[in-house]
């Protein structure tokens, strides 16, 4: 039985990327309470939410006052970005760094295994204390691993060095809500942004970074 080929598309939808992130911002912007957050913050919350679909984390943002001029300021002047997983690094989009920053992750260091057993932890928290070198005004990006976050912040209370920035969005069950709310509550001074709660995970890890680094500019270029 011969089946019959349809004529036309098979299914209707947006196949231009301009219109779809158009589309996509003008959509966040409608629905998003937006005046939750200072002008500097938009194109922060904006692109998290197109990460991961969710309106209503605006209202579950946590950050420093200044986290976004400083977030910018250290992106600008190339410092790096360190991020606990590869998703999180492949996720940054480095034709928009401004200082052709090295984005870096050293979960497969080879020497991480050892260091974990050694320290008597996690994997990543293990590849967090390898950042120590250039730790100092860096960026800093969490999107997976408590641990990562809960080793950041322990180093600098041990008088470490202290990023820049840090972007808290570990996700899960265990710790994940904990090691953001010790780094929202750090008397460190540290300059920060993290999502309440157990939400997080890569992309929105990932997506801070590209909005410090660039803002809207599919939005600004009218698509």
């Amino acid at each position: 039985m011969n089946e019959t080929v349809p004529s036309g598309p098979l299914y209707e939808y947006e196949h231009d990327p301009s219109a779809i992130y158009r589309q996509s911002f003008a959509t966040v912007r409608a629905e998003a309470a937006l005046d939750l957050v200072p002008e500097d913050m938009e194109p922060v919350a904006i692109r998290l939410i197109h990460a991961c679909g969710m309106t209503d984390i605006v209202k579950d943002l946590m950050f420093s006052d200044d986290v976004a001029r400083a977030g910018q300021e250290a992106l600008a002047r190339g410092a790096p970005v360190f991020t606990d997983v590869e998703m999180v690094a492949h996720g940054i989009i480095r034709s928009r760094l401004p200082a052709n920053n090295d984005v870096l992750c050293t979960l497969n260091d080879a020497r991480v295994s050892a260091l974990a057993k050694e320290l008597g932890t996690t994997r990543s928290a293990a590849a967090a204390e390898l950042w120590r070198d250039r730790l100092e005004g860096a960026v800093v990006a969490i999107g997976n691993a408590p641990t990562a976050l809960f080793h950041l912040l322990e180093t600098i209370a041990a008088g470490g060095p202290k990023p820049a920035v840090v972007l808290g969005f570990p996700v899960g069950f265990v710790g994940a809500a904990e090691s953001k709310q010790a780094l929202a509550e750090n008397p460190f001074g540290l300059s920060y942004l993290a999502l309440q709660g157990r939400r997080g995970g890569s992309a929105m890890a990932a997506a801070a970074v590209n909005a410090l680094a660039a803002g809207l500019p599919e939005e600004a270029a009218g698509g």
